[in-house]
């Protein structure tokens, strides 16, 4: 009992090949067998000169395919179960033997297969190449923004004018009224070198007196106070050195403090960072200045802009990233510091590249290729290899040349269809 043999999906040529090679091994070709001195001088070179591939061609029937689903494959016409479009017929077509195959055949098709495959066809060309680096980061304080308030002099905490963290404050705003014994002696020495100078009695410098006093970090206009008064302050005010936000208050009403006692801490917001990470392989895109641009998904729609302020010396060893710090300008003080930042930071253009769209190029994990268009139907893959990539467009370092007409859709069927028939000629 004879058992059908039924072509597997998608192999269709293949498997053709190889019953008309058995068959023709089987039968002689259906042939009789030439009798001595029959075979003629003519088939003898014929003969020789014919390939396993060549000669299975000759008798090898139509097969029909599907231009969009190349698994439907029939030995006679028909249409396509999936999509319904006409099978159209392919053969092999033997190319001459060649001391070495390419690895990359040329493909010959039909003007009607390439209108139903929907190829596609682009120039290679020359041009610039924007670098961007896309990443997140978050806001953070502006760390040489920050001032750190301490005494100057040993005390107690008299009053209070600040009650939580978090509260905005203005340079000049009194923060804490400090009672401290070393400040209201330095007043009192102030005061005697002033009434010596005025009674003529051994001469004391009171400018020395004063710079004590400025020293000490008493206000200007507490000085001019006790020189128009003539008398002393118990408590002195502890003022604010600038605009900001009191990040850190240690300060408590009644508390004793010392030189080394930071009472409050406070952060100017008119400038914020952003601290991002940025891959191993864009570092050479990154540099100090290069324009920046933020968004935040508490303000959909608004872009800040900003520049690269500093990249830091190390990696970090686990991710393979470098952090990067941004300055982004925040008048309005709407950028909260740990806020979730979208960044693109934009590089410096690359000139006169050659590029290729990105949707014409084949990567297989081994290899990166185009399908080059040689006119009049046919059509041959070529390796490629590839820089950097923007904006849909692929940098080519070698490969193509400019001008090449190169294939942007229905590529990866034509590079399928090259592959096997490198297939076949292997065979050989």
């Amino acid at each position: 009992m004879s058992i059908p043999l039924i072509p597997r999906p998608g192999a269709g040529l293949a498997w053709a090949a190889a019953l008309v090679l058995i068959g023709a091994a089987l039968t002689g070709c259906d042939k009789p067998t030439p009798q001595d001195g029959e075979i003629a001088d003519s088939t003898l070179q014929t003969s020789a000169r014919e390939t396993a591939l060549e000669h299975a061609a000759k008798h090898l029937d139509p097969t029909y395919v599907c231009p969009m689903h190349p698994n439907i494959v029939q030995d006679h016409p028909g249409t396509c179960p999936i999509c319904g479009m006409d099978l159209v017929e392919k053969r092999i077509t033997p190319k001459p033997a060649s001391p070495k195959a390419d690895a990359h055949p040329e493909v010959a098709l039909s003007g009607a297969i390439v209108q139903s495959l929907g190829v596609r066809t682009a120039k290679v060309g020359r041009g610039s190449l924007s670098r961007e680096v896309r990443t997140v980061g978050r806001v953070a304080y502006d760390e040489t923004r920050l001032a750190h308030v301490h005494p100057r002099a040993a005390g107690w905490i008299e009053g209070l004018s600040l009650r939580a963290e978090g509260e905005p404050v203005t340079k000049g705003q009194t923060l804490a009224d400090v009672y401290a014994p070393d400040i209201l002696s330095a007043q009192v020495d102030f005061l005697i070198a002033l009434d010596r100078r005025e009674t003529g009695a051994p001469r004391v410098d009171p400018d020395k007196a004063r710079n004590l006093l400025r020293l000490l970090d008493v206000p200007e206009a507490v000085i001019r106070d006790i020189e128009k008064t003539r008398d002393t302050r118990n408590t002195i005010p502890v003022l604010a050195p600038m605009d900001g936000i009191v990040t850190r208050m240690m300060a408590r009403e009644g508390m004793y403090v010392t030189p080394s006692s930071e009472m409050f801490t406070i952060a100017a917001l008119t400038d914020v960072w952003v601290m991002v990470d940025v891959f191993e392989h864009q570092l050479a895109w990154v540099a100090p200045g290069l324009p920046a641009e933020m968004q935040v998904p508490a303000y959909p729609g608004r872009t800040w802009k900003g520049k690269v302020d500093y990249l830091y010396p190390d990696l970090d060893p686990k991710t393979r990233t470098l952090r990067v710090r941004l300055v982004f300008p925040n008048p309005r003080r709407a950028l909260k510091p740990n806020m979730f930042a979208e960044v693109v930071i934009a590089g410096r253009p690359k000139q006169d590249a050659l590029k290729i769209p990105r949707d014409a190029l084949i990567v297989t994990g081994e290899r990166e290729s185009v399908v080059k268009a040689l006119g009049g139907g046919r059509f041959q893959p070529v390796d490629v290899v590839t820089g950097m990539e923007a904006d849909g467009w692929i940098e080519v370092l070698s490969g193509l040349a400019a001008g090449d007409a190169i294939v942007v859709s229905g590529q990866f069927l034509i590079d399928s269809e090259s592959s096997l028939q490198a297939s076949f000629r292997r065979m050989r």
